[in-house]
């Protein structure tokens, strides 16, 4: 029994884990669902979030200002990435690669060469929106939940638009949208900066409940985004159309993610393994849709041979 219960105390702070990484995941999924790329800035423009939002924080600046900041600095990385696929020529996914391995430096420079710099409520008192402590953990997914409803709406509403439908278009149909008279290359960039800008954000509100920026902690995000998009959409998307309501799912996604994972660590699996585990579920996930369609051609060729 007192098992159990040390379990369930643990499942609060994996929903809050769930929350921050649900929306570094509905930012992934601007470029991976909507606009078809595969975008690898975000392992480092999660970390340029935190990094800037951290030491604005710091050296005495507003934490909402920080976080604002935050996304501009992550809309400014992904637009370098748009503008590296879009003028140069370059491969989305490599040049993601490399606006990836210019921020490990610029996010050096952001935290003055440090590899980390603590940001704690303890320290820092109401400076900081969220916090890591398990005492104000309900105040925190109150916070986190309100952030996420906020941004699913505001993505809901821009997807509504003129701007934000010529992006859904440029992922379903790259060339009927051209065209249709839709500039495809201001759309890659745009959508790639919006999604970097959703992925910093998550990056300020992690800088804030792990406490501290660590140059290392965009490492592997790439992974459980993908996992978080993965499971939700298996799961739940299905069931509906709605955009917002696919978003929302990307979260749950998240959530489960997260909860799945407290629990291995709390059955005490060796903590190296756990990147293996996170890796593996995407896969699993990656692998489920085709694995069905297999199956079902084979049903059907049975089913032939049968009626034959």
């Amino acid at each position: 029994m007192q098992i159990l219960l040390n379990w369930l105390d643990t499942l609060p702070g994996a929903v809050s884990q769930g929350l921050v990484w649900g929306i570094m995941a509905i930012g992934l999924y601007i470029t991976y669902k909507v606009l078809d790329i595969a975008d690898l800035t975000v392992d480092g423009s999660i970390t340029t979030g935190a990094a800037v939002c951290t030491v604005m924080v710091t050296n005495g600046e507003n934490i909402i200002l920080a976080m604002l900041c935050a996304v501009i600095a992550g809309m400014l990385a992904g637009m370098l990435t748009g503008l590296l696929h879009t003028l140069l020529g370059i491969p989305a996914i490599l040049a993601g690669i490399l606006t990836q391995l210019m921020l490990w430096s610029v996010n050096l420079i952001v935290m003055d060469g440090r590899a980390n710099i603590a940001l704690s409520r303890l320290k820092y008192g109401d400076k900081v929106l969220i916090s890591s402590g398990a005492s104000d953990i309900y105040v925190t997914l109150g916070i986190l939940a309100a952030i996420v409803i906020v941004i699913v709406l505001l993505l809901y509403w821009f997807f509504g638009t003129e701007l934000g439908m010529s992006l859904r278009a440029t992922g379903n149909n790259l060339d009927m949208s051209r065209a249709q008279g839709i500039n495809t290359n201001f759309t890659k960039v745009f959508g790639l900066a919006l999604s970097n800008g959703v992925v910093a954000l998550a990056g300020s509100l992690l800088a804030q409940q792990q406490g501290s920026a660590d140059i290392n902690m965009g490492r592997g995000a790439i992974v459980i985004g993908l996992a978080a998009v993965i499971v939700g959409e298996a799961l739940f998307q299905k069931k509906t159309t709605n955009f917002a309501i696919r978003l929302l799912f990307v979260v749950c996604g998240a959530i489960i993610y997260w909860l799945v994972f407290q629990t291995v660590i709390f059955l005490g699996l060796p903590s190296e393994y756990l990147k293996m585990l996170s890796a593996s579920v995407v896969a699993i996930f990656l692998g489920l849709p085709y694995l069905k369609t297999r199956l079902g051609l084979k049903k059907k060729k049975t089913e032939g041979k049968t009626n034959a």
